[in-house]
């Protein structure tokens, strides 16, 4: 092993937060090991891609960082927003475009491992070192302690960032054992959670698997969101579900959220309509032009309130949908909790341990999808260099 270097930079964990801070650092002219417990570098990065590579979104910064409950994460946002992850996106040769929501892809020829390629061959001539198979077993005031090829050895640090990660999908690396190593510390961790979750329902809805809902708005209380849901074998998914976690996390399962089937007419207009003189089928499929799949969710009404059109109507601007729990965490996009806010400065430093750092998904934020939750890891992996590079 290598003498330890003054400006030595440790790193733990290989994801976005990571490699931000590591491409940062060694900008400025850090020495930057990075240590992942994978064979290869941020391969949730890469199983996020699979699903629509949405790096970050177009929205207004102002209306951006609304998408983020913690006041701390907002400003960090605002330190390295979204418009600067599209530069340096154009920067490692990566061109990009708007999709029709506002969300930021790269163009068609750059899939995620062409993405990550891209970022890798940078750091490799930044003269940042990533080390495989390398697992964190902890820390302490000097030293960071790992294992490699059944070999346990600690490594002497000037400045240790911990960017590991949540706790969903662990087959990625994403499994949340430095919750016990830090809360052995007291060091408080808010408990990790589902984030970005669908929902298990009533099982009345489970004969609608494979049914999509479009252009319809979810609410719960006063929260709501516009967009497409589909039904599961065991509930319902899609990004207004996502939305709605923050608000009902609060609240004891289970829970009632309902969905607007036709949010561009009111209640009175759909219930003139229903007034005609044609079957309620044909007049929620010809006049209302409501989909198939509306009209099947419809039907799992009783007959007295499917035949009662004032109900009805009512029901069609408000269609209630009993929430049972979230998924299970393994399986969600993300995760809420983590280190919490009070335990890190300003610097995202831990109070307890000057010079350790925390990154990413790792720290006590959540965000919906559509690009926000990777823009927070770069931005919070940026955040930590620059804190470091100005200390």
């Amino acid at each position: 092993m290598q003498p330890m270097q003054e400006d030595q930079i440790i790193i733990i964990g290989s994801g976005p937060a990571g490699l931000m801070a590591a491409q940062q650092l060694a900008l400025k002219g850090f020495e930057v090991h990075v240590y992942e417990q994978n064979k290869a570098a941020a391969r949730k990065f890469l199983v996020a891609g699979n699903g629509g590579f949405n790096l970050t979104h177009n929205e207004e910064l102002a209306s951006f960082v609304q998408k983020y409950e913690a006041e701390e994460i907002q400003g960090i946002v605002r330190g390295y927003d979204n418009q600067k992850v599209i530069q340096w996106l154009s920067d490692l040769g990566i061109t990009t475009y708007v999709g029709s929501s506002g969300k930021i892809f790269p163009t068609k020829n750059f899939k995620p491992i062409h993405v990550l390629k891209a970022w890798l061959e940078e750091l490799e001539k930044l003269g940042v070192t990533i080390h495989y198979d390398h697992t964190f077993l902890d820390f302490d005031a000097a030293e960071v302690y790992l294992k490699s090829n059944d070999q346990n050895f600690s490594i002497k640090y000037s400045k240790l960032i911990l960017a590991m990660g949540g706790g969903s999908w662990k087959k990625t690396g994403s499994d949340a054992k430095w919750v016990e190593t830090l809360s052995q510390k007291n060091i408080e961790i808010t408990p990790l959670e589902s984030a970005n979750s669908g929902y298990n329902t009533d099982g009345k809805f489970h004969q609608l698997q494979g049914q999509y809902l479009k252009n319809i708005k979810v609410s719960f209380e006063e929260n709501s969101k516009i967009g497409e849901i589909v039904f599961t074998k065991y509930g319902i998914e899609g990004s207004p579900i996502y939305y709605m976690n923050r608000f009902t996390r609060k609240h004891d399962f289970p829970v009632m959220i309902n969905i607007d089937l036709k949010p561009n007419l009111s209640e009175a207009e759909i219930l003139e309509q229903l007034k005609g003189t044609e079957k309620i089928s044909s007049i929620l499929k010809r006049n209302l032009k409501l989909s198939t799949t509306a009209i099947n969710l419809i039907k799992t009404l009783d007959k007295e309130s499917y035949l009662d059109i004032e109900n009805l109507a009512k029901t069609i601007k408000k269609f209630p949908i009993e929430v049972l729990s979230f998924r299970p965490m393994d399986e969600v996009i993300s995760t809420s909790g983590g280190v919490a806010f009070s335990e890190l400065n300003s610097n995202l430093e831990l109070k307890k341990f000057p010079n350790v750092y925390c990154a990413g998904e790792m720290i006590d934020w959540e965000a919906p999808t559509g690009g926000y939750l990777l823009q927070a890891c770069f931005s919070t992996g940026f955040w930590v260099a620059n804190a470091i590079a100005n200390s």
